[in-house]
C-alpha cells in the first residue's frame, strides 16, 4: 500500500529526528481512523516509539473505539484491557480535559481524521484541549492530516458567535477547507489559543486541491456514519436535518448520503423539485429516488420516502445550498407533518438545534419564509472576506 501523502503520524514515525523532539511523557488523542498509511493503529504505533513514556489515551466524539452513534450519547473513562493504559473521553461528563486528566503530561498528540465541515466537532475537542493545556504549559502537537473533501473550496455561511455551540466553536464558514493542522494555528493566532506551546507535524505531499482518494491513503471511518469518501461530501449539506424530522439516512448503509421522510412520495415530489433545482442552477449532482426502512433513530421500522444524492462533479457540487433549497421544498411538501427538532441538542438547552446547526436563525427564517435566492446569497456574505484574510495568515500547504 503506497500512498502519495505522508501524515503528521507516518512522519514522526519514520523520522527520529521529529521523534527526538519529545523528551518527557506523551499523550495521544486518537480514533479509530488514527492509523499509518499501512492501517496499523496510532496507539501501536505511538507504543513502539515512546514505550512507557505514553501514559494516557484521549479520545472525541463516538469514542476511541470509534462505535458511539449519537449526539449527546458519552462515552466513559477505562483502563483499555489490551494497552493498560487509562482512556478518558473528551465526550463524557466534560468536553474539557481537567487538571487531572492532563497531570503529569508534557505533550499531548492530536490525530483524528477531519471531515472539512463546522458542525463536525473534534475541530472543538482540539481547540479546548489547547485552551486547557495552555494554562499547564503542555505542548499540543497536532498529527496533520488531509481535509478529505480538499482544501480550496469554501461554501456556507460564517458561524454567528450568538450561536456558538459544540457543533460551532469558531466564527468558520461551513466548509472551511482547512486540516487539523491549520484550524489550530487559527486558534492560537485568533481564537484564545495564544499561549498554547503548538506544534505542527505537517504532512508531506498534500495538495490543497486533493480529494481524499488523491492520497491513496485508505480510508477509515471517522465517525460511525461516514462508512464512504462520498458521504463525507454530503454531509457538509444532510447534517443539516439532524434539525429536523427528515432523516438523514441514519439507520441505512448509506448514511448521510440518504434523505426521507414516512410524508413524501419520492417520485411525485422529484418532479416539483426539478424545476427549482435547475432555476437555481444547483448541479453537480443527480437525486435518485428511493423508499428506505432507517433500522434505528429517527422514523425506525417505518418506510421513508427520499433520495440518494449521488454527486457527479465534485468542483461544481455545492452541498450546504442544495440541502438548504431541499430543506426549504420538505418544509413547504410536508406542512404539519414537518417539525423542527427541539433542545437540547450539543448541550445547548434553550437554542434552537437548526440554528446550531446553520450558525444562524436566519437560515431558518430563509426557509420558514419561503425566500428566495437573493436573500439566501446575502446570509451567505456576512463576514466572509474578514475570514477569508485570517485564512490566508495562517495556511500551510
Amino acid at each position: 500500500m503506497t500512498s502519495l501523502v505522508l501524515t503528521g503520524l507516518d512522519r514522526l514515525l519514520a523520522e527520529p529526528s521529529l521523534q527526538e523532539k519529545f523528551k518527557g511523557k506523551v499523550a495521544y488523542l486518537c480514533h479509530s481512523a488514527s492509523v499509518t498509511n499501512q492501517l496499523e493503529h496510532g496507539l501501536i504505533a505511538m507504543k513502539r516509539v515512546f514505550g512507557n513514556r505514553l501514559i494516557k489515551v484521549f479520545g472525541p466524539q463516538h469514542g476511541f473505539v470509534t462505535d458511539v452513534q449519537d449526539n449527546m450519547v458519552e462515552t466513559t473513562h477505562y483502563k483499555h484491557p489490551f494497552f493498560q493504559l487509562p482512556v478518558y473521553s473528551l465526550y463524557s461528563e466534560t468536553r474539557i480535559p481537567t487538571d487531572e486528566m492532563l497531570e503529569g503530561i508534557d505533550h499531548i498528540f492530536v490525530d483524528l481524521q477531519d471531515v472539512g465541515t463546522r458542525i463536525y466537532t473534534y475541530i472543538y475537542t482540539m481547540t479546548l484541549l489547547m485552551e486547557a493545556c495552555q494554562k499547564k504549559g503542555i505542548e499540543v502537537v497536532v498529527l496533520d492530516r488531509p481535509n478529505p473533501i480538499d482544501g480550496l473550496t469554501l461554501e456556507g455561511n460564517i458561524l454567528d458567535l450568538n450561536f456558538a455551540s459544540f457543533v460551532g466553536r469558531h466564527p468558520i464558514p461551513v466548509r472551511h477547507a482547512l486540516t487539523m493542522g491549520e484550524v489550530a494555528r487559527m486558534h492560537q493566532k485568533y481564537w484564545g489559543g495564544k499561549d498554547c506551546k503548538l506544534t505542527v507535524i505537517e504532512m508531506k505531499g498534500w495538495k490543497r486541491e486533493m480529494s481524499f482518494e488523491d492520497t491513496k491513503l485508505p480510508w477509515v471511518m471517522p465517525s460511525p456514519n461516514l462508512p464512504t469518501i462520498e458521504a463525507a461530501y454530503t454531509f457538509v449539506g444532510t447534517v443539516l436535518y439532524e434539525g429536523c424530522n427528515i432523516s438523514e439516512g441514519r439507520g441505512t448503509t448509506r448514511s448521510l448520503e440518504t434523505i426521507g421522510h414516512p410524508g413524501i412520495e419520492a417520485f411525485g415530489f422529484h418532479e416539483k423539485l426539478k424545476p427549482i433545482l435547475a432555476k437555481a442552477n444547483l448541479k453537480g449532482f443527480v437525486l435518485r429516488p428511493l423508499v428506505f426502512l432507517p433500522t434505528f433513530q429517527k422514523h425506525a421500522g417505518v418506510p421513508c420516502g427520499g433520495y440518494q444524492i449521488h454527486v457527479t462533479d465534485r468542483k461544481s457540487f455545492e452541498p450546504w445550498r442544495l440541502c438548504q433549497y431541499l430543506l426549504r421544498e420538505f418544509y413547504k411538501e410536508l406542512g404539519s407533518d414537518f417539525k423542527w427538532k427541539v433542545p437540547p441538542y450539543e448541550y445547548e438547552y434553550h437554542k434552537e438545534p437548526v440554528d446550531l446547526i446553520n450558525g444562524t436563525d436566519k437560515l431558518r427564517h430563509w426557509v420558514e419564509k419561503y425566500q428566495d435566492e437573493e436573500a439566501y446569497q446575502a446570509i451567505m456574505k456576512e463576514n466572509q472576506t474578514e475570514f477569508q484574510e485570517l485564512r490566508k495568515s495562517i495556511l500551510i500547504y
